[in-house]
């Protein structure tokens, strides 16, 4: 009821930028430029999570981009979904190493699950309703690709505002698991050549994406309890001659936002893996 309420509040009353707050629109020019204009960048926190995926973001979370965030997810300014789901898109197609090729089979957009108690509180999901919005976009540009819940809590967890790094990994070991039967598509995906990405609208420590790759990992025991590769198509090689160890076995993720630190990070580290093209 409560997110119906605001679908309908949206048409009918005055809006305003979600990042800057002019009048008469729902995300102003120079705001929509902040969420896509330099592009998704490879980023990681520090310290790095064991499990983390390899994380791209469109923009860091400062700024426009982090009222916008703020304003779908907490004060239900649904209609944002659209540009942040465009903006997601952007990162997805970085995260899965382009679009297109020959063999290429779904794109399927795996949302990182908020509680029940959150999607209550707030009235909808505000990472599915961007995944949703990204989709569409990607299935303009070409690509089949859609959503697929695959993740669900398995246990509460507490709050995560407030926690420090370690706290967050420790709130959520083991605390999400692959709904019954999601298994199975994602392996009958993987068999058509179908490209799995993790996405969420923000990463700061990195505890739910790690969490949500080790979930993934766990619901495939064909693979012997490591993680097959989902996307990583023509991945460079290492100096001594295979394919880079470990991170062929990486799931891969997309973010809407991510630290402005973990830009930084990635743009001075030496020896880092440039793959090509939020916390509960």
């Amino acid at each position: 009821m409560q997110g119906w309420w605001r679908e309908v509040a949206g048409l009918v009353l005055p809006v305003s930028c979600g990042g800057c707050g002019r009048p008469r629109t729902a995300l102003c020019p120079p705001c929509e430029a902040e969420l896509t204009g330099s592009g998704p960048g490879r980023v990681r926190p520090v310290p790095e999570p064991a499990g983390l995926p390899v994380v791209h973001a469109a923009a860091p979370y400062e700024g426009a981009v982090r009222e916008v965030l703020l304003a779908h997810k907490e004060r239900g300014a649904l209609p944002l979904a659209g540009p942040l789901g465009a903006a997601l898109a952007g990162a997805v197609v970085a995260a899965a190493g382009g679009l297109g090729g020959p063999g290429d089979g779904p794109l399927l957009l795996v949302p990182v699950p908020s509680s029940r108690r959150s999607v209550r509180a707030r009235g909808h999901d505000p990472t599915r309703r961007i995944a949703l919005a990204a989709a569409g976009r990607l299935r303009r540009a070409g690509p089949a690709a859609r959503v697929l819940p695959a993740l669900r809590q398995r246990r509460w967890v507490a709050d995560q505002s407030g926690l420090g790094a370690g706290e967050r990994l420790a709130n959520l070991a083991g605390a999400l698991e692959v709904a019954a039967g999601a298994a199975r598509l994602l392996d009958e995906a993987e068999r058509a050549g179908g490209r799995v990405v993790l996405v969420d609208d923000l990463m700061t420590t990195g505890a739910s994406l790690a969490e949500a790759a080790r979930a993934l990992a766990a619901a495939r025991p064909a693979a012997g309890g490591v993680h097959r590769p989902f996307t990583f198509h023509g991945l460079t090689h290492s100096s001594k001659g295979g394919a880079a160890e470990g991170l062929f076995e990486r799931p891969v993720a997309a973010v809407v936002a991510s630290s402005p630190a973990s830009f930084e990070i990635n743009r001075n580290s030496r020896g880092s893996c440039i793959v090509a093209g939020g916390e509960r």
